[in-house]
């Protein structure tokens, strides 16, 4: 039986015509397994992950060992971008088994869910004994399997949350600082060896404390390398290596934008010319390639074509002498340094340095874009993620604002409409939807975050207080739903499915952490409204910040950055006048383009239900702009430079 032919995640639906017997997550195979008395096979993954095409390939698609799935176990498929709670608390089993993790999961369990044998990709000879073994070991020693599912979820129940901390303090912040030195690749740039992820929110923590040396060198070589596509703008998951010139070739939302809001933010506090020219390109790279018909963005771009990775990306001295010609084919060799830097003899473009010719460059550039475009091209996951868009929709607004790109800006508005219209229902979220129409599954605690944020942005950047509106409403849901009783959150709902454990990480992963998303969406909503209720609830869900500052700031980057921006304030700009006047625009403008940490601005008519412009009007007929902290205010200016002196002024109190 087809039972994934009608899923919303294109993962699923690439499984939907194996051999396999798959269920979707959820009641129904549960009590198929206790119907059948057969342990689960639950198989988690996702759509762009290259060894979970593999596994597909070797395992799922081959008769024989669907046979022995089918007949031994009731086989679950799992998304893990729609269920990351699932995902969050296998891994945790997975990691704890077998002290390492990855993708795609492959979990044993018993009917009522509890892991009892976990691992990630195995090759098909090894599946098939792994299936026999496990088939042997339930058939014939059943109390001994129940006793090491109970002993594992028993012992993961057990395990101790992360301590809280004291609010963190400016000597946090510089504890973390050193602890980030001590691991940073002072000659490539990233912290760490390989493999050398993009540390998207350490890097925004960098900034808005004004470290320039670690953020500004690894901002560069990530820019300059192969995880960057020197074509056609956007970062890729990760490099292979340490250099940054070997990528793991799928493109994911979440990291590019987060990347993007990065760049715009390291353009905004010194004008680079890199900055800016990465920012726009990725931007119109999320245009191009992930925005969906509905206005949303969809989840991710493929590492694979036509079987092979990273085939669509990478070039040889041939093929770019047949785009260009002899000529111009050398000098794009040297260029992008093409000397076999991947398999095969083939390379993943870089660009150390600019070229002297611009105008030739971008010549070539195109040329070179033009003709990938006739490959194969890269399969897309369409699916619509609460969280990810939250993201994108925050970067394209600050994007768009600092670029004078209103197109960018448009584009975050269509995509906040999507969420507002599909993916809320009745104040609650929804993780996912697909070709607008929303999937089942309800959203977590990083969804409400990362939503509310970006809603806070695109408040800041548009005016449009409904943004504001639905960005509270989500904050209250997480107030009355998350809270774990001990001033942090947890990822799922009070009345979200029961797992055998309830999912609360605390430190960032490839996204922010959902307790850090929360507090940085609390902080900028206090400093709109003056809630003290929502204030404390920040400061208390960055407890665990000054815990992990000491040894262990590359997993509480986001967090860092919110603390710095709670010790600044954050800064409060009101902007008080209409919207269309050109000079309530340029005071708006002036503002936002702050490299100010967590600067909070308000724009628009004293009436429109934002409290931090009630009682600030224009002065003497002319808009006028009001630098606060805490909603006490020094004079208001009516010019953009006597406002930007008043924030240089603010920054450095």
């Amino acid at each position: 039986m087809n039972r994934l032919k009608d899923a919303t995640s294109p993962y699923l639906l690439q499984h939907a015509h194996n051999p396999v017997d798959w269920w979707e997550w959820g009641p129904e195979a549960f009590e198929e397994a206790r119907r059948r008395d057969l342990p689960l096979l639950i198989s988690v993954g996702y759509s762009a992950c290259h060894w979970c095409h593999v596994m597909a390939h070797e395992s799922f698609e081959d008769l024989e060992t669907a046979r022995l799935m089918n007949a031994h176990f009731v086989n679950v498929k799992v998304d893990r971008e729609e269920r990351p709670d699932v995902d969050a608390v296998y891994m945790s089993a997975t990691q704890a088994m077998t002290q390492h993790g990855g993708w795609p999961m492959t979990v044993f369990a018993t009917p009522e869910g509890h892991p009892f044998y976990c691992g990630t990709y195995f090759p098909r000879a090894q599946f098939q004994r792994l299936l026999a073994g496990v088939h042997n070991a339930w058939a014939g020693d059943r109390e001994a399997v129940l006793s090491q599912g109970s002993k594992i979820v028993e012992a993961l129940n057990e395990s101790s949350a992360m301590p809280e901390g004291p609010v963190p303090t400016a000597d946090t912040l510089a504890l973390a600082v050193q602890n980030l030195r001590a691991s940073f690749d002072p000659v490539r740039g990233g912290f760490g060896g390989a493999p050398k992820f993009p540390p998207s929110m350490v890097l925004e923590f960098l900034l808005r404390a004004g470290e320039r040396e670690m953020s500004s060198a690894t901002l560069e070589r990530m820019a300059r390398g192969g995880i960057y596509d020197q074509l056609g703008g956007g970062f890729a998951r990760y490099s292979v290596d340490a250099d940054w010139v070997v990528p793991h070739f799928e493109k994911m939302l979440y990291d590019n934008a987060l990347l993007l809001r990065v760049y715009t933010h390291w353009w905004r506090a010194g004008g680079s010319p890199l900055a800016r020219r990465v920012a726009l390109e990725t931007a119109d790279w999320l245009l191009r390639e992930l925005r969906t018909p509905e206005g949303g963005f969809a989840s991710a771009l493929d590492a694979d074509t036509e079987g092979e990775e990273g085939r669509f990306y990478v070039w040889t001295p041939a093929e770019l002498e047949q785009v260009l010609g002899e000529a111009d084919g050398a000098w794009a060799t040297a260029l992008f340094e093409v000397t076999g830097t991947f398999e095969h003899g083939t390379s993943v473009l870089q660009l150390p340095a600019d070229p002297d010719d611009a105008e030739h460059y971008e010549s070539v550039r195109a040329r070179l874009l033009a003709a990938r475009e006739q490959r194969v091209r890269p399969g897309r996951d369409d699916k619509v993620v609460a969280a990810w868009n939250g993201l994108a929709i925050a970067a394209l607004a600050e994007t768009g604002l600092a670029f004078e790109r209103q197109d960018l800006v448009e584009a975050a508005v269509a995509a906040a409409e999507l969420q507002a219209e599909v993916h809320l229902d009745g104040g609650r979220l929804l993780r996912t939807s697909r070709d607008g129409r929303a999937g089942h599954n309800a959203g977590v605690l990083e969804d409400y975050a990362d939503l509310a944020e970006g809603l806070l942005a695109l408040y800041g950047v548009t005016g449009q207080t409904r943004w504001f509106r639905i960005a509270g409403q989500l904050l209250d849901a997480v107030l009355e739903h998350f809270p774990d009783g001990s001033g942090g959150f947890y990822d799922t709902a009070d009345d979200a499915e029961r797992l055998f454990q309830r999912p609360q990480d605390p430190t960032d992963n490839a996204t922010p952490s959902g307790r850090f998303a929360v507090a940085g969406a609390l902080l900028s909503y206090a400093a709109l409204t003056g809630s003290a209720g929502h204030r404390q609830a920040a400061e208390e869900a960055l407890g665990t910040v000054s815990v992990l500052a000491q040894g262990h700031a590359r997993f509480a980057g986001w967090g860092l950055a919110v603390a710095a921006a709670a010790l600044a304030g954050p800064v409060e700009v009101a902007v008080a006048g209409p919207l269309d006047d050109p000079r309530t625009q340029a005071l708006h403008r002036a503002a936002l383009l702050a490299d100010v940490p967590g600067l909070v601005v308000a724009v628009g008519a004293a009436d429109g239900g934002v409290a931090l412009l009630e009682g600030r009007g224009p002065v003497d007929g002319a808009p006028a702009g009001y630098v606060c902290r805490n909603f006490t205010c020094r004079l208001p200016v009516t010019t953009p430079e006597a406002l930007r002196a008043e924030l240089l002024a603010a920054a450095a109190r």
